[in-house]
């Protein structure tokens, strides 16, 4: 078959497609040619990441495309339901970038409780003329063991998330429709120790939170999950974390909180305006920022890679 890999594929994800038979581009489409070169070169399979979108205009417009394929786990840059109805083959690949992006999550949780973001920008500035002064502003750290964790979304990135956090002697909460319990595998050197995750409702969990990190989908009506009047509900203090998607926080409510001290501090990979996120968010001494990267390890893309050659070659197999 052949695919175009629009945002790019690992070299083991490559080689296993040429392996296969199938001819590969991986050269980079803009928007308003992709149709054209779909066309020109009978591309019955367009692999892609978060840069491309796939919309009705470009399904319509390529009707020898027989699936697309998202190397990740959101698909809110693919008319999923429509290509679906249109006989496409629409995919995805959850599992594998899920302890990437919880270990990134980690790392903001880890930077923000020890102000690591904010004095990284002000030691190369004010260091050498400041150093008590920020030894000072810095001294109030906090340390996570004890601090209780909401992960809203307890799929498989937010049990990989609670695997971590567990193993830092935080206390989790699973956040989903369903509430309930779920057992979660924390491995500690060759052994493995399963733990109960209390699992209740969004309203239940916020009160009761030290932090609160997001792994749920943008919403189709467009509309945050977390804005004011959810923030009001977090204990005043509490850590927030989006490595989900830009938009499920409201952004606006975010600095109001930020500001007032409601939030202490707030990791956040995924922003409503990307590329170009708004210059507040970036200039803000709580945010922790990191540009949407919290599957872009080596390790997770060579998973997606392989991943995806195995989707192909399944497809392939009908």
């Amino acid at each position: 078959m052949n695919i175009l890999a629009n945002d790019g594929i690992h070299p083991a994800g490559h080689a296993a497609l040429e392996a296969a038979g199938h001819k590969l581009w991986t050269e980079f489409i803009e928007s308003q040619n992709l149709e054209s070169f779909i066309n020109k070169n009978a591309i019955d399979g367009l692999l892609v990441r978060s840069a491309t979108k796939v919309r009705q205009p470009l399904i319509d417009g390529c009707p020898h495309l027989k699936f697309i394929i998202r190397g990740g786990v959101g698909m809110d840059n693919i008319d999923v339901a429509y290509a679906r109805e249109k006989g496409k083959e629409v995919r995805n690949t959850p599992a594998a970038s899920s302890q990437s992006v919880a270990e990134l999550v980690m790392g903001h949780l880890f930077s923000i409780s020890r102000s690591l973001h904010d004095s990284n920008r002000r030691m190369p500035v004010e260091g050498v003329e400041q150093f008590k002064v920020l030894k000072k502003s810095y001294g109030k750290g906090r340390e996570l063991r004890g601090m209780t964790l909401a992960i809203v979304g307890f799929g498989r990135i937010g049990q990989s998330l609670a695997q971590y956090a567990l193993g830092c002697g935080m206390h989790v909460i699973g956040v989903d429709q369903k509430s309930g319990t779920q057992n979660i595998d924390v491995v500690v050197g060759n052994q493995s120790l399963q733990v109960e995750v209390p699992v209740m409702k969004l309203n239940d969990a916020l009160p009761m939170a030290d932090a609160i990190s997001l792994h749920i989908p943008a919403q189709s009506n467009g509309q945050a999950v977390i804005g004011s009047a959810e923030m009001s509900k977090m204990k005043k203090g509490v850590i927030l974390l989006n490595a989900a998607r830009g938009g499920v926080v409201d952004e606006d409510a975010l600095l109001e909180a930020l500001d007032s001290g409601q939030i202490s501090g707030a990791g956040v990979d995924v922003f409503v305006g990307e590329p170009k996120p708004r210059q507040d968010l970036m200039r803000h001494a709580g945010i922790s920022l990191s540009p949407h990267i919290g599957a872009a390890t080596g390790e997770a893309q060579e998973r997606i890679g392989l991943e995806i050659a195995e989707i192909v070659a399944e497809i392939g197999s009908k």
